[in-house]
């Protein structure tokens, strides 16, 4: 018995501990290598890789441009499970025998029946849909030989009662740039979204070290 209290005490001093410490903000992205050709000193007015492409969209292609993101996801997942069993069976003995005589009881046959019954049932289900919606805008870190962009943005909104984090990563094709350098989430692959959050509000959402223990399955009762 004293084992197991200690056992708890320790549990709940290491919830105790992971749930006092403050909430840990996200890391600001690295900022994007531009790559540009050493110039040529061979007095030449052009320079490769230093050209002004007069006669292109803005679109965006290269590193260091600027995408839109529209957030606009949406997700709702459903499950439901049943399961029903059963088994029944029934098996007779015949009547046991003493010097070839069958045995009675009071002049009847003693007989032996077994009989068995099984029956099962069960079921479950889950639901869970999100929606996260919103502009952020990301930067171009990388081209892919095939033309696919790698994106990367991060916005944080300081409010009264702490700060609001939204980071995105993924990669984008250039088909699916629309006007204005503007991309639906939706399009995007290998999306990252995160969106996070510190200060009072995210504080009073989180869950006490105490409930966390006798929520956690090392609570034995």
């Amino acid at each position: 018995m004293q084992t197991r209290i200690v056992i708890v005490a320790l549990a709940g001093l290491l919830l105790g501990a992971c749930a006092s410490a403050p909430p840990r903000p996200p890391q600001a992205l690295p900022e994007p290598q531009l790559e540009q050709p050493p110039r040529a000193v061979n007095g030449a007015i052009y320079q490769s890789g230093y050209d002004v492409r007069l006669y292109e969209d803005r679109t965006a292609r290269r590193v260091g441009d600027i995408v839109t993101v529209m957030l606009d996801e949406k997700t709702n997942a459903s499950k439901d499970a049943s399961t029903e069993l059963g088994r029944n069976y029934t098996y007779g003995l015949p009547t046991p025998t003493l010097l070839g005589q069958p045995l009675t009881l009071n002049g009847t046959p003693i007989a032996f029946d077994v009989e068995s019954d099984q029956d099962f049932q069960g079921g479950g289900s889950t639901s869970q849909s999100n929606a996260l919606s919103g502009v952020i805008t990301a930067t171009v870190v990388r081209v892919k030989p095939n033309g696919n962009m790698v994106i990367q943005g991060q916005k944080k909104l300081t409010l009264n009662r702490g700060d609001q984090y939204i980071t995105i990563t993924g990669e984008v094709r250039p088909y699916d740039i629309g006007p204005g350098n503007t991309v639906s989430s939706t399009r995007v692959a290998n999306a990252r979204i995160s969106y996070t959050g510190d200060g009072a509000l995210a504080d009073s959402s989180t869950m006490g070290w105490l409930a966390r223990l006798f929520m956690s399955v090392i609570w034995p009762f």
